[in-house]
């Protein structure tokens, strides 16, 4: 039998150089804090002294002989510490009659340390006491959980769903249109749930009709997704460059020619160039008044200017959305009398990461629906499933081009989900 005293600074240490020093098969007797170093008792450092013995020499792959069992036994323990004693070589070494004990099995968990010289063989621990053989149960009870944890993450596997090539295919294309990859993980094991639950085999007519189902689910709209006939006042907003301006002279010659209401414009995008003259060109081919408005205390008489409109739209500055300055300057603007909407403008150029924080900036005000652009510039559609699971707003209109007044149509989530699902991989 050989038995080994251990100085370590934790537990996992102790695990790795008793599996190297003395193999799988040892046995842990005694387990302890000490203090150690410092300097006239002071500066001293915790540690943990370990026993640990093994019924043969496999460990080290060198005979034990009785004489150094004996010699390296020298002090007895006394009965407390028998309960720790779980080899009947360890019982009869220490001289004492080994009742029936359940087995303590040592832990086999992987190398997380490099393997290091066996240190010197050190005296036997002295008896314990209760508190020590509490502290000692609370040990054993950390190492059968952290066996547990290891074996759990060694033992996780991709599931054998994932590695069918149906499931491969269709992960492509969803990680491609850019959704969320967590979002990608549910969709799929839906997928598979749905296929287990009716005993049918999982082929890609299955899948992307299950995956069509689960995405109508998420973006079906609550509401109507145009601008409301009673709407007062229409703002929009949203960060510089997405396209706002050219899409408010979309909505207002469609809302002036096809349902034959009159508008207005009120802007306060006079920082950048040209973006009055912008819509002032836009206002004089559809003969509608514009007020700009240069800051919110201009904005009560520009509406009282525009009180014969039926429908006012209001184009605001794509400003920093970080600036809280910024920010306060735009919610004094969406302050108005009557039945308003907010739309916010974003590109679908923009990627998720971005768009996500644009969303939550804006979100401060009372968004009411989102307005997607740009559709001809991208064939990444994914951040239009992320945004409504992420902030369940209301859809409304894509824009798809730069002309006034055609290139810009109500949102149809079946066909926004053919494009997602469709296979792109032209290569």
């Amino acid at each position: 039998m050989r038995v080994k005293r251990y100085v370590v600074d934790s537990m996992p240490d102790a695990l790795q150089k008793i599996r190297t020093d003395l193999g799988k098969d040892a046995v842990i007797i005694n387990t302890k804090e000490i203090r150690s170093g410092g300097f006239l008792g002071m500066f001293s450092k915790k540690k943990i002294e370990v026993i640990a013995a093994t019924d043969s020499a496999a460990g080290s792959g060198q005979p034990a002989s009785g004489k150094s069992a004996t010699a390296t036994l020298a002090k007895p323990v006394a009965p407390a510490a028998t309960s720790l004693v779980n080899s009947p070589a360890a019982a009869s070494a220490y001289g004492m009659q080994r009742e029936p004990q359940p087995a303590l099995s040592f832990p086999e968990v992987p190398d997380v340390l490099p393997p290091s010289p066996p240190p010197q063989a050190g005296p036997v621990a002295q008896p314990a006491s209760v508190s020590s053989r509490a502290k000692e149960d609370t040990l054993l009870e950390e190492i059968k959980q952290m066996k547990e944890m290891m074996q759990k993450l060694s033992s996780q596997r991709m599931p054998e769903a994932a590695q069918d090539p149906v499931f491969m295919e269709l992960e492509r294309r969803l990680l491609d249109q850019e959704i969320d990859s967590q979002m990608v993980q549910e969709l799929l094991a839906r997928v598979a749930e749905e296929a287990e639950a009716e005993d049918v085999p999982v082929t890609e007519e299955f899948a992307l009709q299950s995956l069509r189902t689960q995405l109508l689910t998420l973006l079906q709209p609550q509401g109507c997704k145009g601008i409301a006939s009673d709407t007062r006042i229409a703002h929009f907003v949203g960060p510089t460059g997405v396209g706002k301006t050219t899409t408010i002279a979309k909505l207002a010659a469609e809302q002036v020619l096809k349902h034959r209401r009159k508008v207005g414009f009120i802007t306060s995008d006079t920082y950048r160039i040209a973006a009055v003259e912008q819509l002032k060109t836009y206002a004089t081919i559809l003969n509608v008044p514009l007020e700009v408005v240069f800051s919110p205390l201009d904005l009560n008489k520009a509406l009282e200017n525009l009180k014969d409109c039926d429908l006012i739209f209001m184009d605001t500055a794509g400003r920093n959305f970080r600036n809280e300055m910024y920010v306060s300057e735009l919610n004094a603007l969406l302050q108005s009398e009557g039945k308003s909407e907010t739309f916010l403008v974003l590109s679908l150029t923009t990627k998720y990461k971005d768009m996500k924080a644009i969303t939550y900036n804006f979100s401060k005000f009372k968004l009411d629906k989102v307005l997607f652009t740009k559709k001809d510039e991208t064939d990444s559609y994914g951040a239009v499933v992320n945004l409504i699971r992420d902030f369940g707003l209301q859809t409304s209109y894509i824009a798809n081009g730069q002309s006034v007044p055609d290139d810009i149509e109500e949102l149809n989530e079946r066909q926004l989900i053919d494009w997602i699902l469709e296979d792109n991989n032209h290569e």
